[in-house]
């Protein structure tokens, strides 16, 4: 593999990326960044707690904190182009639009920087290189600070990301991409971040590191579903794929959008956590209409519908929806504020009231 890289990019390509960050920033499609990045601040929040609790405050660090935070943002938006890569190299630009010819309802805008000539197949792969010797940096500091278990989840994380789309797993052409989405941002970057911030483990994290896992696999859960005709002309099986009947697919997005909230409960019922936790049920109502959006999309998938205000922002959605993809995004962008605010919610419990 490594020969094959150094026959498709140069030096030229990878010092034009480091000069267009920014450019590649965008194309790494930030807007999912919440999925990623909340959920390792609040680790970072419940890991401040815990060394104020349990008298480690002076192992607590706010630098290595701040430096996995970024790590794992960048490591995000690397997977993001990795992705695009990879599937660019199976399926190629044209194929979401031989779909929309067939009638099959598909998004055509992935990859609009290959599409329209403004970058190359190269370029992206040297952006992806970019990306990722930056968090392989980040990863070094943070492991001659610590120890080799930051090594291990960091390796663990890199395997994870580069098989989503990519050899040698493909785990998102085989019905597994939801749940190794649903790892590497929930239990595994959070304990990874949790372990750089103070140095230790806790078992209390997983009542939260495990919700918010669930929360993230349903934003490419939800994804699966409303993509679900195009993945299976494209032969992806994702989850929704896999499952076929659509009443076990909303079985299972119910599954998956109230079970962490039933973990919170538990955790205050049996004391291990603050009942001000129960605070996360004001997200509640944004499951519930993920639900119903979900259920409406099976049964009238023409049927069109606005964001209200207490489902969080939706940026440039008059945008969005001139584009012809309000339809994907309203669901989509409904389970990513899902998890974004009750990480939020989460995060404040921690810092203001401790565990």
């Amino acid at each position: 593999m490594i020969s094959s890289i150094k026959q498709n990019i140069s030096l030229k390509d990878i010092i034009s990326v480091t000069k267009n960050l920014k450019y590649w920033f965008v194309n790494a499609r930030p807007i999912a960044l919440p999925q990623s990045i909340l959920p390792v601040i609040t680790a970072v929040a419940i890991s401040f707690s815990y060394a104020g609790a349990n008298n480690h405050s002076g192992d607590f660090s706010i630098l290595l904190s701040i430096l996995s935070i970024i790590g794992v943002g960048l490591g995000h938006l690397a997977s993001n182009l990795l992705d695009d890569y990879f599937d660019y190299k199976k399926q190629g630009l044209s194929y979401r639009r031989e779909l929309s010819h067939k009638g099959i309802r598909s998004r055509i805008h992935k990859c609009p920087y290959l599409s329209d000539g403004s970058s190359t197949i190269n370029q992206l792969l040297s952006a992806c290189i970019v990306f990722l010797g930056i968090v392989l940096i980040i990863g070094g500091i943070v492991w001659i600070c610590r120890d080799n278990v930051i090594l291990l989840i960091s390796a663990v994380a890199g395997l994870l990301a580069i098989s989503y789309s990519g050899f040698p797993f493909r785990f998102s052409y085989n019905g597994l991409g939801e749940i190794v989405i649903g790892l590497m941002f929930g239990p595994l970057a959070m304990l990874g971040v949790f372990y750089a911030a103070v140095g230790t483990f806790y078992g209390i994290l997983f009542y939260f590191s495990i919700p918010i896992g669930l929360l993230v696999v349903n934003i490419i859960y939800t994804h699966s579903i409303i993509d679900i005709e195009a993945d299976k002309e494209a032969n992806k099986k994702t989850l929704a794929v896999l499952i076929g009947n659509k009443k076990v697919m909303i079985f299972v997005s119910f599954l998956i959008n109230l079970l962490p909230f039933f973990i919170i409960a538990m955790g205050v019922v049996s004391r291990l956590i603050s009942a001000w936790y129960l605070l996360v049920f004001l997200t509640l109502p944004m499951a519930i209409h993920l639900l119903y959006l979900l259920i409406q999309f099976q049964k009238h998938p023409n049927k069109e519908f606005s964001p209200r205000f207490w489902m969080g922002p939706f940026e440039k959605w008059a945008e969005k929806k001139e584009a012809g993809i309000g339809w994907f995004l309203i669901r989509w962008m409904l389970a990513r504020n899902l998890v974004t605010f009750f990480a939020i919610i989460v995060t404040i419990v921690s810092i203001v009231l401790g565990l």
